[in-house]
Parts: C-alpha cells; sequence; structure tokens
C-alpha cells in the first residue's frame, strides 16, 4: 500500500513541511512520484521513517542520522541499538527525575540538599552545559567574558568526578564552620591541600596563592557568593579566610 506525503503525516505525526525537508537532504527520499507530482511512500520508506525518529527522540542532528542510516545496517540492528540508546536515555531521565524530586523536597523542607547528590544524572555533555549555562550567562553580563567560547569538549566522566569531589570538599569546609573549627587549624588546612591535590591530578594548574584569589572571587561576587551562602550561611567567608590562612603558610 502506497501513500502519500499527506497520509504519511497524518499517520506519523510529522509534518509535510518535515517530510519535503527529509526529500530535500536526501534522508528519506519517496519510493515514488505520481505525473501530479504527489510524493508516495511504501513500508520500506514508512520504517525508516520510524528509525529516523527514533533517532530524534534521541536528540540526533538529521546530519548524524542521514550518516548513521547510509551506513545500511540490518533494521534489526538499527532497532537494536537504538533500543540500547533509548534505554541509556531513560535510566538517564529517571536519575534526573529522582534528583529534581530531591531538590523539589529539601527546598519544601528548608533543609540543604545533600551535595553529593546535587549533580546525580548529568551524565551527558549536553546536560552539562545546561547545568553551568547560568553561571557561564553571569560571567558574561557581569565580566565580558564567555566561557563557552574556548571550552573544550566535556569529558562527563571527568566532570562527574570533579562535582563529587567539589561537593564533598564543600560538605567538609560547611560541617567544620558549624563545628567551630578555627579556619586556620590544621584540620582545614589538610583538606584543601587534599583537595588542591586533586583539582592538580585532573589538570588545574592551581597553588595555595591561586586558589586564595579564586576564594576572594567567590567571596565577591554576588552569583559565587551566594551558591556557597544557599549551602551554608558564612561558608563564602569561611572559605577565603580558610584559603587566605592556608596560602599564609605555604
Amino acid at each position: 500500500m502506497l501513500r502519500t506525503v499527506k497520509e504519511v503525516s497524518e499517520l506519523s505525526g510529522v509534518t509535510v513541511k518535515a517530510l519535503h525537508h527529509y526529500h530535500k537532504i536526501g534522508l528519506l527520499a519517496p519510493c515514488g512520484i505520481t505525473d501530479a507530482g504527489y510524493r508516495l511512500y511504501g513500508r520500506r520508506e514508512l520504517e525508516k521513517l520510524q528509525q529516523i525518529l527514533f533517532y530524534r527522540e534521541l536528540d540526533l542532528p538529521l546530519a548524524t542520522i542521514k550518516r548513521l542510516l547510509d551506513e545500511r545496517p540490518e533494521r534489526q540492528s538499527i532497532l537494536s541499538g537504538q533500543r540500547k540508546l533509548l534505554d541509556d536515555r531513560r535510566r538517564r531521565l529517571e536519575r534526573l527525575i529522582r534528583t529534581l524530586d530531591e531538590s523539589l523536597d529539601s527546598e519544601r523542607r528548608g533543609e540543604p540538599m545533600d551535595q553529593e547528590k546535587l549533580f546525580e544524572g548529568f551524565a551527558t555533555e549536553a546536560e552539562w552545559r545546561e547545568a553551568l549555562k547560568d553561571q557561564d550567562e553571569h560571567l558574561e553580563k557581569t565580566y565580558g567574558f564567555d566561557p563557552r567560547q574556548d571550552r573544550e569538549p566535556i569529558d562527563v566522566a571527568d566532570m562527574n568526578e570533579q562535582a563529587a569531589e567539589a561537593a564533598r570538599f564543600m560538605a567538609d569546609m560547611a560541617a567544620a564552620l558549624r563545628a567551630g573549627t578555627k579556619a586556620s587549624s590544621e584540620e582545614v588546612g589538610a583538606r584543601i591541600e587534599r583537595h588542591l591535590e586533586f583539582q592538580r591530578r585532573h589538570g588545574h594548574e592551581t597553588n595555595a596563592a591561586v586558589y586564595a584569589g579564586q576564594c576572594r572571587f567567590f567571596l565577591d561576587d554576588d552569583f559565587h557568593r551566594g551558591m556557597l551562602e544557599s549551602q551554608q550561611t558564612g561558608l563564602a567567608y569561611y572559605l577565603c579566610a580558610a584559603a587566605e590562612a592556608y596560602a599564609a603558610k605555604a
């Protein structure tokens, strides 16, 4: 059974305009065109359209989809691969939903969320770029510096590891503040040293003086000070004092 472009649009939910575009770029050609100029689609074309829509659900650009389909793997192989990709995405979305629900719950209770859980579910580069969006826009608007211009492709696994370490470090510093531990204590200094060693292992050129300068920036900048103070009142000031005390001893 052959269907016109209008019938395929009604069946699939894809607009006629989109189907025309798919034909134009060579992604989905009709099996024939009538003398009157109507595009016709058979079962094979409908199956290919289904594959395209599965890939679109994964947010793949059309050029990438075309390349994947041009490699002409067996349909079963395509569907199996798409099933795996969609399963992976479902698991990521479930993790993100859990993180979102926990964030909402912590806001309703008026209690800070466990920092090690803040970034659970951010498993793709696109998700990390979205997570950094507010900070990037703040830096561009306030200081005329757009980190996105020079940012290299994000190593998601490495970024997740760094986020977990940052959460652990800030949680430890907040706990030290609540316990009344002096910012200049050896205990706090040792925690800062371990944190800087971690950063150096992950490619950051930092030392005690550089870190102290960074903490002073956090204290002076409304956006970053607000982020720290939302975790623990006084944390921005405590962190800056601790970093300066550590730098003075280095």
